[in-house]
């Protein structure tokens, strides 16, 4: 169900490496052999050695890179359009630059969240410190510890149920939502619902219609039909809101509305892109409109990253604080409470 998949940076490396020896005349053979030896990833390597033996009793690259189940869809439905083209070094080339993009935008992403991250680990950290340490001194004082969280997790035992509580908690968060994403069903309706979260939303979106315009310009400029574009370009946004967009996008389409008009009905893009779009269709250069459109909407995923990020650090700074104030008010009630005992002796 969840199936590993291939280092986008050895991937990238894979493509270049036959784009180039593809294009200098290497026979089709001999390219993969040398690009998996080079691309550094053991099961590229490997597969890349099955695929030559594939090759060499006559079957073509795309039915070889799909037989070995771990190749992204969108590079086997590429290569299978350039085979059919004769333009595979072209695309090759452009999957190479597609894949060194994920890369960028993978440690964008990893480095604008490191440290919200950090913050809210330490403060977990923190809270199991003060749990264990309110425990040991109300032991020595042979009292009543002070349950900070009100949850009556104290002393050693308090601390580590706590830390086994967040942590746990957040696995299986995490298992839940790969399992979620093992489907499309599952995809479906979580991206649905994650593209509805402020400044999120606008992340996902735009990470996705970068994509988006990128392979179905590619697609397009490779000859493959509307329909099949459609269906290659909704799967290269890795986004289950737009992949089960695409047979609605397509029934529009076969039933005479514009490329446009379907894409409007999906709800899944913006009116300024729909706009432009519309200008494209109407003077005949959708695909170059959508190649235009990309690093825009690349940049502007990076920018949401950036306020995604700042806003988790503060959203961390802010709950610390309260609960620095909670556990203040918890000492001073339970002091309060200690001396009106006292008081009544």
């Amino acid at each position: 169900m969840l199936r590993a998949t291939l280092p986008l940076k050895s991937l990238a490396l894979m493509c270049r490496s036959l784009s180039t020896l593809l294009d200098s005349g290497v026979a089709a053979d001999k390219a993969f052999r040398i690009a998996g030896e080079k691309s550094g990833s053991a099961t590229i390597r490997e597969t890349s050695a099955s695929i030559v033996e594939e090759i060499k009793r006559g079957n073509d690259i795309a039915t070889s890179l799909e037989e070995q189940q771990v190749y992204p869809a969108l590079m086997v439905s590429m290569v299978h359009v350039a085979e059919q083209t004769g333009t595979l070094p072209e695309i090759l080339r452009g999957l190479a630059d597609h894949y060194e993009n994920l890369v960028r935008l993978r440690k964008d992403f990893y480095q604008a969240i490191s440290w919200p991250v950090i913050q809210l680990v330490l403060a977990v950290f923190v809270i199991a410190g003060l749990i264990f340490l309110l425990g040991m001194i109300a032991d020595s004082n042979q009292s009543e510890p002070i349950d900070v969280l009100g949850w009556g997790l104290t002393g050693t035992s308090g601390a580590l149920t706590w830390l086994g509580l967040v942590f746990g908690g957040a696995l299986a968060i995490f298992i839940s939502y790969r399992m979620l994403q093992a489907s499309l069903f599952g995809q479906r309706y979580l991206d649905k619902f994650l593209l509805q979260v402020p400044i999120l939303g606008n992340c996902l979106q735009s990470f996705a219609i970068a994509r988006f315009a990128w392979s179905y310009h590619l697609t397009q400029e490779a000859g493959m039909p509307v329909d099949e574009s459609i269906d290659t370009a909704t799967r290269a946004t890795n986004n289950g809101a737009f992949m089960a967009a695409a047979p609605y996008i397509n029934y529009d389409i076969q039933s005479g509305e514009t490329v446009t008009d379907a894409l409007r009905h999906s709800n899944l893009f913006p009116s300024d892109v729909i706009e432009m779009i519309h200008v494209g269709e109407t003077s005949g250069t959708v695909p170059e409109t959508l190649e235009r459109l990309g690093p825009h909407f690349e940049d502007q995923a990076r920018r949401s990253l950036e306020t995604l990020a700042g806003m988790l650090g503060w959203a961390v700074w802010i709950a610390v604080a309260i609960f620095i104030i909670f556990v203040v008010f918890s000492i001073a009630f339970w002091y309060i409470g200690l001396i009106n005992e006292l008081g009544g002796l």
